[in-house]
């Protein structure tokens, strides 16, 4: 009966360097095929609320036949030319919002920034202005998303000069700011400090240049 070759493997902490990097490679590769971007997701549909951001939501047909509604938001990334992230919805007026997002997110400039001037121009506009937003293309960043605003007013009342202007830029710079939080989100996942602690906390084995070894 032949004898059973042994091996000896070891776990990431264990490597070499150059076979911490090779396992890093690994982990980079395939590593990330799971949903990482629904935290991220989650404070954006925080953030949408106190806006006064609507999301629009689509079903999803799980494994068992169910389904589950996720917001019809998107992103593609991040090294190449038209990625970016897109949303759809309605937005309208949402009292108290320049307030309720620095106690949400006090030090985001950028947020305050959208919320001032979404309450700015909604205030000239007597609070009646609405955009409904809808995605386009094949493309998935800001310039990607339709956006229609209009006034719920008598058609005499029209909307102010920098109305539709205002309101299209500041989406636009919330779509924007997404991409930003994705972007941070999956650079520090994909980091080598967390990739070493994804690595040793789930205790996957390596021979010793690094190449992934399974019993």
């Amino acid at each position: 009966m032949p004898e059973l070759a042994c091996m000896t493997v070891y776990q990431f902490s264990e490597l070499s360097d150059a076979a911490k990097e090779k396992a890093r490679d690994w982990w980079r590769a395939g590593g990330m095929d799971y949903d990482w971007w629904d935290s991220v997701y989650d404070d954006f549909g925080r953030i949408c609320e106190i806006l006064g951001v609507d999301l629009k939501t689509r079903d999803i047909k799980l494994m068992n036949g169910s389904t589950r509604q996720e917001p019809c938001v998107w992103f593609r990334g991040f090294a190449s030319q038209g990625d970016g992230a897109c949303f759809e919805g309605i937005a309208s007026y949402a009292k108290g919002a320049a307030r309720a997002i620095r106690d949400y997110a006090p030090q985001d400039k950028t947020l305050h920034s959208i919320a001032d001037r979404l309450q700015d121009v909604q205030k000239r506009n007597f609070y009646q202005l609405r955009a409904a937003i809808s995605h386009r293309g094949h493309y998935f960043h800001e310039y990607c998303m339709d956006i229609d605003v209009s006034r719920d007013s008598p058609s005499y009342q029209a909307m102010t000069d920098d109305a539709e202007d205002t309101i299209m830029e500041s989406l636009r710079d919330l779509a924007r700011w997404l991409y930003r939080q994705l972007q941070t989100e999956h650079d520090y996942l994909t980091s080598d400090d967390a990739v070493a602690d994804t690595l040793d906390a789930n205790e996957y084995t390596f021979t010793e240049t690094g190449q992934r070894y399974i019993y």
